[in-house]
């Protein structure tokens, strides 16, 4: 509800025989009555001042002023069980509660909200990045502290888990704590809550014109050529990169004259190993396969905890794209040179990486 405009208490209704404009009777009631005895005169009423001089005006928002009392109470309660370093964690999850409440908070033009992503998502990533992983990163030098760069890494492990620990490592390890804005498939875009979420944390369409808005804006963009075909892949081809597409990722790096970061992920391989695919089944429900792994549909819910791998992310050296002139992002040979260049990147340091990881899980 909207803040009421006028004066909030009850204004009592005159009684009968009373004045609208005072308390004096009117000549009327006096005549009905005896000649009132001489008395001494009662004390002047005092009228309350009005409530604007009482206290400030409430907040616009609704239930603003009980949001505080409450966000305060809160606060106290976690200093008095739990000492000052929680009453700070406390106070900082109330005001951001406060934000979301009363839409004060921001998101750009993609959708992103950046302090969800900081205060919510990502911490909800970082248990499985940091104990369950135990994702080791290399090369982040590599990527630069500013401007447009174009990570480009390999896919795979049935669930795309690969992107989101790349997010994560790129702002936990990176002196600047930049965002990865990854590009996503269509399909993505078209599951209900995962659409949404997605655009949140910084997800956007994986199209060029997107790409390169973002880019040519500043940003670190993340891109996985592989597609299905990666994470969908057999067990037994694990760590053999499939084909990067039509290298549409190398004309947006060149028309955005940014650099592109190879990236190799060595971990996510394990965590769904996919043993069969449900053909007729993802056929029938749209999806692009439907696994079957050593745990799931066996297990039931508990199929989709992933394998506790370990994870190496390594950053390799950035490729310039701006020696090349604009117009050489339509030149086929030119694009598929390049992308055959990044891929190789990739798939030799996915050699190296497995040959120094000691063991597979624990």
């Amino acid at each position: 509800m909207a803040d009421s405009n006028g004066q909030v208490g009850a204004a009592g209704r005159p009684g009968r025989g009373a004045s609208r404009r005072g308390t004096t009777p009117s000549a009327a009631s006096r005549g009905l009555t005896a000649a009132p005895k001489r008395v001494k005169p009662a004390a002047k009423r005092v009228k309350p001042p009005a409530p604007s001089q009482q206290a400030q005006r409430s907040p616009a928002t609704p239930g603003a002023g009980f949001l505080d009392g409450l966000f305060v109470l809160v606060g106290e309660l976690a200093r008095q069980v739990f000492g000052p370093e929680v009453e700070q964690r406390a106070e900082q999850a109330a005001a951001f509660l406060r934000r979301r409440i009363t839409g004060d908070y921001r998101v750009d033009p993609f959708g992103f909200d950046e302090e969800l992503t900081e205060t919510v998502l990502q911490p909800l990533l970082r248990p499985l990045y940091r104990y369950w992983f135990r994702v080791e990163v290399r090369g982040t030098q590599n990527v630069p502290a500013e401007g447009g760069a174009l990570v480009v890494a390999n896919h795979s492990g049935t669930i795309p888990l690969d992107s989101l620990m790349t997010q994560v490592a790129v702002h936990d390890e990176h002196p600047a704590h930049r965002h990865l804005r990854m590009l996503g498939a269509d399909l993505v875009f078209q599951l209900p809550f995962v659409a949404d979420l997605a655009r949140k944390s910084g997800t956007t369409l994986a199209c060029n014109e997107d790409a390169e808005r973002l880019l040519r804006s500043g940003e670190v963009v993340g891109v996985w050529p592989e597609g299905f075909k990666g994470i969908g892949k057999p067990f037994a081809e694990r760590y053999k990169l499939q084909r990067f597409g039509r290298g549409g990722f190398v004309s947006a790096a060149i028309r955005s004259r940014v650099p592109i970061v190879p990236c190799s992920i060595v971990g996510a391989e394990e965590t769904y190993p996919l043993i069969a695919n449900l053909g007729t089944l993802a056929r029938l429900v749209g999806l692009p396969y439907v696994p079957v792994t050593p745990t799931f549909p066996w297990l039931g819910p508990l199929g989709l905890v992933p394998l506790p791998s370990k994870w190496i992310i390594e950053f390799g050296e950035p490729i310039p794209t701006d020696q090349y002139a604009v117009g050489t992002a339509e030149d086929p040979m030119l694009v598929f040179d390049l992308t055959d260049r990044v891929r190789e990147t990739i798939q030799q340091t996915l050699r190296t990486l497995l040959a120094s990881r000691h063991r597979t899980f624990f």
